[in-house]
């Protein structure tokens, strides 16, 4: 049997729309996706956001209703809450440099660095630095749905949400954190997504991709 290639996993996935509340994902397949967000690159490995990874039935009907009534929430078995940090502090920076000189040791260069992004980060609008930080999350996402297709369980991207309510709903707030984009895990429905047997519709390379060399 030949083996999958990425291109092959990413044209098996796609947005699903209606999932199958009866299935659940395996533990083992979660694990795999969380691990693979929590891998992901971040801007001077900050990792400025969490992830909220939940299974509560009542919390998840309460998110869903924040977000248009969309099912997925609530059919599929996890939902995975991207919350970035909402603002770059010294504390914040300063726990990044300790997690480096346990791995790398107390090298100048360490302190050097982020004495810079301290310098730099920490005086900017709190708005400023609450977009970088759901920028790098934003890239974990990435990654995240990328893992989803690899393991075979459906995923959902979802913007479509009133934050601050999901933030209240969580918690988030006092935490410091504001949520950024919602991510549904399940199995797609196959006989009730409307989306599954159409067609998936990408530009093509040659009005996508501009060579310079």
């Amino acid at each position: 049997m030949t083996s999958k290639t990425l291109n092959d996993h990413l044209n098996w996935r796609y947005a699903a729309k209606k999932m199958d509340p009866s299935k659940v994902v395996p533990q083992d397949k979660v694990d795999a996706i969380v691990e693979a967000i929590r891998m992901a690159p971040t801007s001077s490995g900050t990792q400025p956001f969490e992830l909220l990874v939940v299974t509560n039935t009542e919390l998840r009907a309460k998110i869903a209703e924040a977000a248009m009534g969309q099912t997925q929430i609530t059919d599929g078995s996890h939902l995975l809450v991207f919350a970035a940090w909402d603002t770059y502090t010294d504390a914040r920076i300063d726990e990044v440099v300790d997690l480096n000189v346990q791995s790398r040791g107390d090298l100048p260069l360490i302190h050097d660095y982020y004495g810079n992004l301290k310098a730099t980060y920490v005086p900017r609008d709190a708005e400023v630095n609450y977009a970088h930080a759901a920028r790098q999350a934003y890239i974990a996402l990435g990654i995240g749905l990328i893992a989803a297709a690899e393991q075979e369980v459906d995923s959902t991207p979802m913007e479509g949400f009133d934050p601050e309510t999901v933030d209240e709903i969580l918690g988030l707030e006092e935490r410091g954190l504001r949520s950024v984009i919602l991510m549904p895990l399940g199995y797609r429905e196959e006989a009730n997504d409307w989306l599954l047997p159409m067609p998936k519709v990408r530009k093509s390379r040659d009005t996508f991709v501009t060579e310079i060399n």
